[in-house]
């Protein structure tokens, strides 16, 4: 299964790449929405998308949106650590915007894992 994370932090996007590697996911990661869709146009088997909600240049509805709109059997998990609103409203967002799954920055291996697996 093949997995894109979007994330600005890269620290966060380590983590989340060897967590996932070490549970035998494929992971494409970037740093940003543009990135992202290239990405996502030239790996058509990508199947989840983990996205952080609060990022410069596109915000991570935004991209749950174009998303959902142009690959919607994408499965899409959003985090977040909050921000400006609280870390729930951002993910509540998420979830309107088309999010099949949302997860509380800082999670831990084990809830990313059954989020993925409940998907």
């Amino acid at each position: 299964m093949k997995i894109l994370v979007i994330d600005d932090d890269i620290a966060v996007l380590k983590y989340l790449r060897a967590i996932l590697k070490h549970n035998g996911f494929n992971v494409l990661t970037a740093d940003n929405g543009h990135k992202a869709f290239e990405l996502l146009s030239k790996n058509q088997d990508v199947t989840i998308v983990i996205t952080d909600i609060i990022m410069p240049e596109q915000e991570g509805i935004e991209i749950i949106r174009k998303i959902k709109s142009k690959h919607p059997h994408i499965k899409i998990v959003a985090i977040s650590g909050g921000g400006k609103m609280s870390s729930e409203s951002y993910l509540q967002l998420a979830y309107a915007a088309g999010a099949n799954a949302t997860l509380k920055k800082p999670f831990g291996d084990r809830e990313l894992l059954n989020t993925l697996h409940h998907l």
